[in-house]
């Protein structure tokens, strides 16, 4: 079994789904907060240490690791060395001796030109494919009526789904039930914060567990009381809340106040409309229909439950199979896949 870093888990969740061939809102976010996760990783494995003959929570990063005098790394090395090497040459710049709270280096990380990110991106999924963990498939858009019409291909990250299925799970076991909670997991939960993904992995009642799971360890664990203070993604965030009011869910703690848990999922949450051959087709026949495209487009799927209403697992994500009409020249009859959250 594969045992994955803090910022390969992290991308496992924020790019699953994400269009890997188009730069959107949506992606930068994820790259933003993954940046950040890299410093946490280092910082977490000691690589991002106490500095001396410095202030108090001033931190350094180690002078011997890989990336030192480096302006950047070949787009052909990948592994945990590559994209480490990347972010550190970078955050370092022409300072190795650069020093600042932890507060500071994820803000200079999440601040990252856009360049530099695209370039994060392709190491860190390729590391992900190397290891067997992700794969590149058609955009679930492509089973759209009008996208596939139109004859455009998009395409989207996968992460394998048993992977993705243990991390998640994991994750939710350590945040809902009773007992400690890891320093890669407090992690983990304030970079899913961030970039806006908790409602992939927790719904709107667990929502407020988390809420009070993040009050209970900002007493009880001194990195949760430093991180969960720490705020990077309101400056680019706020821009996507404008396209996303009608999706924001305002929760208060004792950590903060405000939009803690947005979830900019514009992708993601597009509802998919997929037409059915026959006039007055029953649900069987609209279930067929959406079989035969989602096969047609070589996505996984499993029938969790039929009905009026069906509700499939698509890839990694639940869908909603809602009965559907669209008003053209002719009244077409179909389909549309609503996405249910959590996973």
């Amino acid at each position: 079994m594969t045992e994955f870093t803090l910022a390969q888990g992290f991308s496992m969740i924020a790019l699953n789904a994400q269009r890997s061939s188009h730069r959107t809102a949506v992606k930068q976010i994820a790259l933003r907060s993954l940046a950040a996760a890299v410093v946490l990783e280092c910082y977490l494995e000691g690589k991002l240490r106490a500095a001396a003959d410095q202030g108090e929570d001033e931190l350094e990063l180690d002078s011997y690791l890989p990336g030192s005098g480096r302006s950047d790394y070949s787009s052909s090395e990948t592994g945990e060395e590559a994209y480490q090497a990347s972010v550190i040459s970078w955050l370092r710049g022409g300072n190795p001796g650069r020093h600042g709270q932890l507060r500071w280096w994820l803000k200079r990380a999440s601040s990252l030109s856009q360049r530099k990110l695209m370039h994060l991106e392709e190491v860190m999924t390729r590391s992900l494919m190397d290891l067997g963990a992700m794969e590149e498939i058609p955009h679930l858009l492509g089973c759209d009526m009008f996208f596939e019409s139109s004859g455009v291909e998009v395409k989207e990250y996968r992460s394998k789904l048993p992977e993705y299925t243990r991390m998640a799970e994991g994750l939710r076991a350590e945040v809902l039930e009773d007992g400690p909670v890891s320093d890669e997991a407090i992690c983990l939960l304030w970079l899913l914060r961030e970039s806006g993904c908790l409602p992939d992995l927790f719904s709107y009642q667990e929502l407020d567990q988390v809420a009070q799971r993040i009050n209970e360890l900002d007493v009880s664990s001194p990195l949760a009381h430093n991180l969960f203070w720490i705020r990077i993604g309101q400056g680019w965030g706020m821009t996507v809340k404008h396209f996303l009011q009608w999706k924001k869910a305002f929760v208060q703690t004792t950590v903060g106040r405000g939009m803690l848990f947005l979830f900019p999922l514009l992708e993601r949450s597009q509802a998919v409309f997929i037409e059915t051959e026959a006039w007055f087709a029953n649900s069987q026949d609209r279930l067929d229909a959406v079989k035969q495209r989602l096969e047609s487009q070589g996505h996984a799927f499993t029938v969790l439950r039929e009905g009026e209403s069906p509700t499939i697992k698509i890839d990694n994500l639940i869908y909603e199979a809602v009965p559907h009409l669209v008003t053209m020249r002719v009244p077409i009859q179909g389909v549309r896949l609503l996405p249910k959250r959590p996973l």
